[in-house]
């Protein structure tokens, strides 16, 4: 069974109520009948004109009168993120929240790259230029994201050098920032600062670091800023054929995920999917 699949599966086994903030767009409505056939969730759509559609589904999820909320996908990354900042907020005071992409690669991708066929990249949709602290964090919740869906999480922060190969304050920031989160999470394997070959191919890794234990195990991938970690899934998506599923928004109390304006019906269908996992 893969992953979406096996994502659909466990919705169906409890679907939760999910609001569409946008339940007037086409793509939505009809992901929203694919939905209730299915039986992946109950879709929540307003029937009529809503003055700020994105702050009254999130004020319903707050309120309880819906399990989890999905945003877009025709308003701007900022007018479906702020609602939840401020009405929802995050899981306990100062956490910050971050935007993660589950990636699933088609089966023609390289094996020795593609770690199990599933990746998660962050950020790729909040943190324009994260500090060392602030990628910790990302690093651990998106390693725990990655567990709360099945997998086991190897987690490489990002780089354009591989264990100090480049001396440069951009690349000690990665690895300040792999050090805290091995710190605060001794549990998790983390490396960094790590190129991205060499976080996904063995003999790579190897090679540019004999003593890289993780060398080409990643299946976690931080970037170290906004810019690249959007270009990046987006270059992963449309060249590679992979599937994305999110933005995922990492850190709030109650699950609040995002779509992408060039989103698919099929897209909102696994998002929907992984939102009432969440909810469960």
């Amino acid at each position: 069974m893969n992953f979406i699949e096996n994502l659909k599966l466990r919705a169906q086994q409890n679907p939760k109520r999910i609001v569409f903030a946008e339940g007037t767009e086409p793509r939505v409505i009809e992901a929203a009948a694919q939905i209730e056939k299915e039986g992946l969730a109950i879709p929540i759509l307003f029937t009529e004109a809503v003055e700020n559609p994105h702050q009254a589904a999130t004020e319903m999820l707050a309120r309880g009168e819906a399990d989890g909320m999905i945003s877009g996908p025709t308003a701007t990354s900022r007018e479906r993120i702020l609602p939840a900042l401020k009405i929802i907020g995050p899981r306990e005071p100062g956490h910050r929240i971050s935007g993660a992409m589950i990636m699933v690669l088609p089966s023609n991708v390289d094996p020795d790259a593609a770690n199990g066929g599933v990746l998660l990249f962050a950020d790729c949709a909040v943190n324009i230029s994260p500090s060392p602290e602030e990628l910790a964090q990302i690093a651990i919740d998106t390693a725990d994201t990655a567990k709360q869906f099945g997998l086991d999480p190897v987690v490489a922060l990002l780089s354009f050098s591989t264990a100090g190969s480049t001396k440069h304050p951009l690349t000690v920031r990665i690895r300040e920032a792999a050090a805290l989160a091995r710190k605060l999470r001794p549990d998790l394997p983390i490396e960094g600062e790590v190129q991205v070959d060499a976080a996904l191919v063995d003999s790579i890794g190897h090679t540019k670091d004999p003593n890289f234990a993780l060398a080409g195990q990643a299946n976690v991938l931080i970037f170290p800023e906004l810019e690249a970690g959007n270009i990046g899934y987006k270059l992963v998506e449309r060249l590679a054929g992979a599937t994305a599923i999110g933005p995922i928004l990492q850190g709030l109390k109650k699950p609040v995920n995002e779509l992408s304006r060039g989103c698919s019906v099929e897209d909102v269908v696994n998002l929907a999917a992984l939102t009432c996992i969440q909810a469960q």
